[in-house]
């Protein structure tokens, strides 16, 4: 042990104790308010009153409790009941079925609060639009937010030209995407990630952009104000989603 070390004081330790104990009393409000604002089920009248940027600040806010291991426990039973008879999710989720991007601990949202529609590829089909009609110009949610992840299985066999039973059909959703992205450097396959992420972020992209044309109900409540459409990727390796408009 070096000579000119000291230990601590039990003085100095028992106030660095009582410091961290207030520090932590102080917060304890502001903590239970959030969660009881969070684990408030969505009603009618609160959907109607988010804005669709707040929409999404919601979702940012989510993201970034997920990523800090600060997501909010709720009685999920007691969210159970009260949504039993009605739902006003604030947001449509499209996701890709990967089993380790599920959007609602993503998002740390609970029952009631986002749709989610969830596809290998994350891409739009006519049950998937109808869906989200449904989603919003029926139920009222405020925000779509496409959804893509690093390393995705689908957009890496669909640069593979996998054909393999119905996921053949499946990957020919993906097409507009890869023939988006130009040369590459490197070989034009899923070893390539530098490419696999491009593709994926162009298919949210372009997946996103072009909701609102090919739905006259979508579109209608973009041009009014009242819903926004985002395209978003999430990171395998950090959980961290990062937003692409």
């Amino acid at each position: 042990m070096p000579a000119s070390f000291k230990p601590p004081s039990v003085a100095s330790l028992s106030r660095r104790s009582f410091c961290g104990a207030l520090a932590g009393v102080l917060a304890l409000p502001a903590t239970q308010a959030l969660a009881q604002t969070e684990c408030a089920v969505f009603t009618p009248e609160r959907q109607s009153a988010v804005a669709p940027a707040e929409a999404i600040a919601m979702l940012k806010a989510g993201n970034a409790r997920f990523t800090s291991g600060q997501s909010i426990n709720c009685d999920l039973m007691e969210q159970v009941r009260e949504t039993a008879d009605h739902q006003s999710p604030f947001a449509a989720i499209v996701g890709c079925i990967d089993s380790r991007v599920p959007p609602e601990l993503v998002f740390d949202q609970r029952l009631g609060d986002v749709f989610c529609a969830r596809v290998a590829g994350n891409f739009v089909n006519v049950d998937i639009l109808g869906s989200l009609e449904y989603a919003t110009a029926v139920a009222g949610a405020r925000a779509i937010v496409v959804l893509g992840h690093s390393s995705c299985g689908a957009i890496k066999s669909a640069v593979d030209g996998v054909e393999m039973g119905n996921i053949t059909a499946l990957l020919h959703n993906l097409a507009p995407a890869l023939a988006t992205i130009g040369p590459a450097d490197g070989p034009r396959s899923s070893s390539n990630h530098e490419l696999v992420q491009k593709v994926a972020e162009e298919n949210v992209r372009l997946t996103a952009a072009g909701l609102a044309e090919r739905s006259p109900l979508i579109g209608k409540l973009v041009e009014a104000g009242e819903l926004t459409i985002v395209p978003a990727m999430h990171d395998l390796k950090t959980g961290i989603v990062s937003w692409l408009a």
